[in-house]
């Protein structure tokens, strides 16, 4: 009984001096600004808006300058390849067609060409060619040997969903400090899930998952998966501008976190479904360049 009404008399006191302030301190803690404008969307509305679209592009015309860099997280070093100047020509429902040159003399530093199942690579530099599947079978030892065109063609657009894909919904809202300002903002944002079930299993597996933004309900960022749930690609899209009436990211950067490179796309100029026709997909390799089969 003794200790009881001690501890009573002790919790009396103290409680009073707590809430009193005896034992609090205060601090002032930056207010996120919030945006002015807020939008709200359903789940079906945000893939009825990227269905649409990607249903009403065709092809693809780009011109764009191209940085890249090779990072070694472990021995914390990075390689950064000089800027290239380029052209991005792709038509539904594969073809694709990049094509690098040195920025100084134009001359070219590359060429790429995919019909979506095979790819050939040519690099005048190295004297070297390489031929292969469009989607990595088998990774290499070499970074190079392993960037192929599938992915690219993923990052470069957000895509429209699959019939079987199913999706879901969240919303958060982030803090994100301007460190020219020295503002706190306060980002809303939907986050767009897209899942496909396993054959013969109840397993469902990411795909992709897609941040819109809420005050233009535009995609600044995409994670792509592998098949065993792997993140395979990051990309952010920022800096969004008009191209005859539609509206792209002026800077793409696409992130691949296992082979550890980088790749920042500047868009300078895009025109949407204009005429390509099959030549402009097709390459002719010196008959003395070396050509590497790839996997």
């Amino acid at each position: 009984m003794k200790r009881i009404s001690r501890l009573v008399i002790l919790s009396s006191t103290l409680l009073p001096m707590t809430f009193s302030g005896c034992l609090l301190t205060h601090r002032k803690l930056p207010i996120p600004k919030a945006p002015t404008i807020t939008q709200n969307a359903t789940a079906a509305q945000l893939v009825e808006s990227l269905n649409k679209h990607w249903d009403a592009l065709q092809s693809l015309n780009a011109s764009i300058d191209i940085n890249a860099s090779q990072i070694k997280s472990q021995k914390g070093e990075a390689t950064d390849l000089v800027t290239l100047r380029g052209n991005i020509l792709m038509r539904k429902p594969d073809m694709l067609r990049v094509l690098g040159r040195l920025s100084v003399v134009g001359t070219r530093a590359f060429d790429l060409v995919s019909d979506g199942r095979e790819f050939t690579l040519w690099i005048p530099k190295m004297n070297r060619a390489y031929k292969g599947s469009s989607r990595l079978r088998k990774k290499s030892a070499s970074q190079l040997e392993n960037i192929r065109p599938g992915f690219f063609m993923d990052a470069l657009l957000v895509r429209g969903l699959e019939p079987e894909d199913l999706y879901t919904v969240t919303s958060d809202t982030l803090s994100v400090e301007d460190p020219t300002r020295k503002h706190l903002y306060a980002v809303p944002e939907y986050v767009l899930g897209i899942l496909r079930k396993r054959p013969d299993s109840p397993e469902l597996t990411p795909v992709r998952v897609v941040h819109f933004r809420r005050d233009d309900l535009l995609p600044y960022k995409q994670e792509i998966y592998d098949n065993d749930g792997n993140l395979e690609t990051e990309v952010t899209y920022s800096n969004y501008a008009d191209f005859s009436g539609s509206k792209y990211p002026t800077q793409v950067t696409i992130w691949r976190p296992i082979e550890e490179y980088q790749i920042v796309l500047t868009v300078n100029k895009i025109t949407e479904n204009s005429p390509l026709n099959d030549e402009q997909f097709q390459m002719k390799i010196p008959d003395n360049i070396e050509i590497k089969h790839l996997e």
